[in-house]
Order: C-alpha cells, then sequence, then structure tokens
C-alpha cells in the first residue's frame, strides 16, 4: 500500500485515537490526522461517575496514560505520530473528490480537507427527553469530562444536597452511588417498572433494587418525568406523573443514541432508529470509508440474532478502531460481533449480563429454560466469602447457553467473563460445566458457581430438578391453592430468617421420617438457603412417591422479596 495514504478520522475519544494509533503502527508512512471537534481527546467516560464519587482526585485523569502522561495533542503527534486538530468540526462529507468540509470552532474558517480512507468515530450522545430544557442550571447529563467536573464543583460551591436521577441504566445506577458516597439524598425515577430494564430480567432486577433501596437510594419505576421546575434559573424541583420531588440537582440519563448525522447526510447507509450500518470490517456503504465505536450499530455474535444491536462500549469502540487500522493497512481481522456484556458496581453489589434476557432470548427461540443458582463465591470456610446470584438461559432444544445475568457482592465480573467467552464461541451449557477453572481456596471453590449454575441447568433439561424462579414461587403463592411451603433448613437458620408466608419446617436429615407430614395431592414448594437442599428433598420426595415437588431456586439468598426475621 501507498507509503503517503491519507487517512482522516473524525472524532478523538476512544475508537479515533485507537484507530490511528495502531494504523501508525502498522504503516508508519500513512500520514493520518484526526480531527475532534471538543478541546479534550482520548478520555475514559466511564471513569466519570467514579471521580464524581470522589475515587480519585482529578478529572484530567481519565485522559492519562498509565504512566499518568496526558494524551494531548502533542502526546500524539510526538508519542503516537499522527496529526491531530482540537476545535475542528466536520461539516460534510464530499465522497467523489474525497474531502470533508470542516470548521475551526474558535476562528469560523472552513476548509476541506483531503482523505484517501476515512474513518467516522463520531461518537453518541445523550438522548435529551421533551422535558430537558437548558434553561435551567444544576441539571446535568453525564458524557463528558465537563459535566462531571461542573457537578463536583456545584455541588461543594452550593452544598447541593437532594438529587434526581432520570433514568436507572447504568450510568443512572453508577451515579446514584456516587452521589450518596458525597453526602446526598439520591431519588431515581424510572419509566419502566424495574431497574436496569435494557440489561436485566425482572427476577434479578429485583435483587438489585433491594440493595439499592437498603443503601439509601429511593426508587421510583414504572412513573414518567414530566418536566423540571425552577426558581431564579436553578432546578428546584421534579414533576413526575404522580409527585413533586424536591431537587437542587438533576441528573438526566435515559439512554444514548448514535451521533449519525455526518453520516446520513452523506448517503451512508444507516438504521432508520439510528447508527451507521457497518459489515465485519467496519466498513461503510461505502467502502472507503469506515465507521466504529458509539455511532455505529453492532451485529450480535449469535447468528440467531439477524437484527443489528446499539451498544455504546468504550470496550467495543476499542476494538472497532483495531478491526479498521488492520484493515487499511492489509490485514484483514473481521469482527465477530458481541455478547452484549455489560457490568456495573451498585455499591457492595456487582450487577451484569451477558447474551441474550430471557425475554430477548424467547422472542428468538420459543424453547427457552432459565434456571436461578445461588451460593457463596469462595468455599464457606474462607472469610471473604461472598453470595452470588446467577440466572442461566439457555435452548431447550440444543443445550446451547443464551445468556448468564449475575447479582451478588461476590466475584461476579469472573463469572460473567467465563460465560461470555463460552457465549462468544457457542457453547452448550454442558461444556461450559466441564470447563477446567482455576480452583484454590482463596479464588473459588471446587466446583465453580459458573460450573454449579450450569449443572443446574443441566440438571432442569434432563428432567431431573424442578426447579421454579423466585418470581414464579410469589405468583404461586397468590393463587386461592397455594403450594406448601417446605423449609428444610436446621432449627437454626429457621429461627434467624424466614418466608413471610406458613412454611412448614421439616430439616432435610428428618425429611425421610416425617414425609407422612406433607400432603400427596398439593403442590409442594421446597427451599433452604440457597435450595441445594431444597432440591435435595426434591428428590428423595419423588422417590417416595410424591409427584408434585418442586424448589425454589435460589432459596433466601436469591429471594428478592422481603423476609421476615422474629
Amino acid at each position: 500500500m501507498s507509503g503517503n495514504l491519507r487517512v482522516l478520522i473524525v472524532g478523538g475519544v476512544a475508537c479515533g485515537p485507537k484507530t490511528a494509533s495502531r494504523l501508525k503502527r502498522l504503516l508508519p508512512r500513512a500520514e493520518v490526522t484526526l480531527i475532534e471537534r471538543g478541546s479534550v481527546i482520548s478520555y475514559g467516560a466511564c471513569g466519570l461517575p467514579y471521580y464524581v464519587e470522589g475515587m480519585f482526585p482529578q478529572v484530567e485523569m481519565l485522559s492519562e496514560t498509565p504512566a499518568g502522561i496526558p494524551r494531548n495533542v502533542p502526546f500524539f503527534e510526538k508519542v503516537k505520530g499522527f496529526k491531530t486538530l482540537t476545535r475542528v468540526e466536520a461539516l460534510r462529507i464530499n465522497r467523489l473528490p474525497k474531502t470533508v468540509t470542516v470548521k475551526h470552532v474558535d476562528t469560523g474558517v472552513e476548509e476541506d480537507l483531503f482523505y484517501d480512507k476515512l474513518v467516522l468515530a463520531t461518537g453518541g450522545q445523550a438522548v435529551k427527553p421533551p422535558f430537558a430544557h437548558e434553561g435551567l442550571q444544576n441539571a446535568w447529563f453525564m458524557r463528558h469530562p465537563h459535566d462531571a467536573e461542573s457537578m463536583v464543583r456545584e455541588i461543594e460551591k452550593q452544598k447541593l444536597r437532594k438529587a434526581v436521577i432520570v433514568g436507572a441504566g447504568y450510568i443512572g445506577v453508577e451515579m446514584a452511588e456516587a452521589l450518596i458516597r458525597r453526602g446526598l439524598e439520591v431519588s431515581v425515577v424510572e419509566a419502566r417498572p424495574q431497574v436496569l430494564p435494557q440489561f436485566l430480567d425482572e427476577d434479578m432486577a429485583l435483587l438489585a433494587a433491594r440493595h439499592l433501596k437498603q443503601k439509601g437510594v429511593h426508587l421510583i419505576l414504572g412513573e414518567n418525568v414530566v418536566g423540571l421546575e425552577g426558581r431564579e434559573g436553578r432546578v428546584t424541583q421534579v414533576q413526575t406523573e404522580n409527585s413533586l420531588l424536591p431537587a437542587d440537582l438533576v441528573l438526566i440519563s435515559v439512554g444514548v443514541c448514535p451521533n449519525d448525522q455526518l453520516a446520513r447526510d452523506s448517503g451512508l447507509d444507516c438504521s432508520p432508529r439510528g447508527g451507521i450500518l457497518i459489515n465485519s470490517n467496519c466498513q461503510t456503504s461505502d467502502s472507503e470509508i469506515y465507521a466504529g465505536g458509539d455511532c455505529v450499530l453492532n451485529h450480535h455474535a449469535d447468528p440467531m440474532e439477524r437484527s443489528p444491536l446499539y451498544a455504546p462500549m468504550g470496550s467495543t469502540s476499542n476494538k472497532h478502531g483495531r478491526v479498521i487500522a488492520n484493515h487499511i493497512a492489509g490485514i484483514s481481522t473481521p469482527y465477530k460481533g458481541i455478547t452484549g456484556t455489560g457490568i456495573c458496581r451498585a455499591f457492595d453489589i456487582t450487577i451484569g449480563r451477558t447474551g441474550f434476557t430471557e425475554k430477548q432470548a424467547m422472542e428468538l427461540d420459543s424453547q427457552v429454560e432459565t434456571a436461578i443458582w445461588a451460593g457463596p463465591d469462595l468455599p464457606h470456610y474462607v472469610p471473604q466469602s461472598k453470595p452470588l446470584i446467577i440466572k442461566v438461559v439457555a435452548s431447550r432444544r440444543s443445550r446451547k447457553l443464551l445468556g448468564v445475568q449475575v447479582v451478588g457482592m461476590g466475584d461476579a465480573s469472573k463469572r460473567l467473563d467465563i460465560s461470555s467467552t463460552a457465549l462468544f464461541f457457542g457453547a452448550t451449557v454442558d461444556e461450559v460445566a466441564d470447563l477446567d477453572l482455576g480452583y484454590a481456596p482463596p479464588y473459588a471453590p471446587p466446583i465453580d458457581p459458573v460450573a454449579a449454575a450450569m449443572h443446574l441447568m443441566v440438571n432442569k433439561l434432563d428432567g431431573l430438578a424442578a426447579g421454579i424462579s423466585p418470581r414464579e414461587c410469589m405468583r404461586r403463592m397468590s393463587e386461592s391453592a397455594p403450594p406448601v411451603l417446605l423449609d428444610v433448613r436446621t432449627p437454626e437458620e429457621y429461627a434467624a430468617m424466614q418466608l413471610p408466608f406458613h412454611v412448614l419446617h421439616i430439616p432435610l436429615g428428618a425429611l425421610r421420617e416425617r414425609m407422612h407430614e406433607l400432603p400427596r395431592d398439593r403442590d409442594i414448594l421446597a427451599f433452604c438457603k440457597v435450595s441445594m437442599r431444597g432440591y435435595e428433598a426434591q428428590r428423595i420426595l419423588n422417590a417416595a412417591g410424591f409427584d408434585r415437588v418442586f424448589f425454589m431456586e435460589g432459596g433466601l439468598v436469591g429471594w428478592p422479596y422481603d423476609l421476615h426475621v422474629p
């Protein structure tokens, strides 16, 4: 390829700098120019909530290398070898002469920049609902270091104390923790009836919501915000469909949409719903123009999902940048797609998902099975052991793993990454259960939580385990003829915590001698702390001729509703 190849990159946050840096390593003689309409480049936007929280002292650290060197214009020119122009906005793409008309923001001067290859890394922007007018101060989005920096400054300057967050997605949840740690009272309003509605099924979202409430977050779910009210130019309250919430700080985090207007105006193929369409090499409908990052739609690594997906993630943006640079340099490394992996921290728990939720999977495959496992992430005798709840989604027909969700205080990220890898390679639940995972007591139990969750799914698919979810248990308890609840824990465990229903308490060790106390003409629902003993009780009773026995998956650890403490 020609040594004086001209590559122009529009966008300087994640995908753009990655493309440029990789390309200069592959083609040192290429003329690479990156333009960015803002003044800050190559920053880690996902770190913004943690700056607000106070995890690190300067927001500029989000734009530094691990060695503490600022990733600024001189850095990219001297270290990476490409030209960077900030405060330069791309106005239009002229595809026939292969130029981009740009405007220097500070002077208003326009000029045309030539390219042989063009890369669009224009990113995404915060969705702005109708009520988010710009006439009131102290209402923020959280997309740029300036957002986080100004919020922290005004919290300290004005002594802000009452925050309302609109939207309970990842940013909303992370910012709820950040603001509470800063001493504010926090309410979160979400139009959907659950937290993290795009990422979790309802049963797992209930677990996350319970923890948020325990940490002091006031959740208002299933309710729309209709307006912001203020006095003297500052927001004072948030109006929902049913109430007025006092607020001297408002964060609007209802989603992100792709910045695709530049591509759309130039005639490149885009989705009607937003997002530039690309192939596996990140080429647009014009083969000389590439696109990556938050401005594009992705395809799912699972061929079951044929529709493009919008998944704005810094990790994905960097992968796109590498694929683009490789292809321009003549190295074909097609991007195989995403599994939809996402993770966040919420106070003492980790929340994550990879693959399809149960709801998404059922839209693609009518034969879907789920299983919820609960237990410790380390052997029980290790003091650092903490609980995890794992939900597995699989196909009954193929036994293929379709999705995994994790919520808990234990090491959820390890189990999420194992599951994401398995999904990427199309593994069955049987194959994941057989993975040779690392074992030593400080790191994992002999049967890792991922393997244990897969064993539960295997037992359900094989017809051995008759487990039902806590949400289904709650539904059945509201029926006119509810099942008999069989608590098989020890007397000490039973005395410490109970379900808020009438239960029959028979410790597992006494079940064989006392099973005559159980009816044979009613459903029996067995449970324990994590329902391993509940499953044992089901099998014991099945062997004795009881054919209407189930166990509550996840046990009391996975129960997302209120418990009774005597």
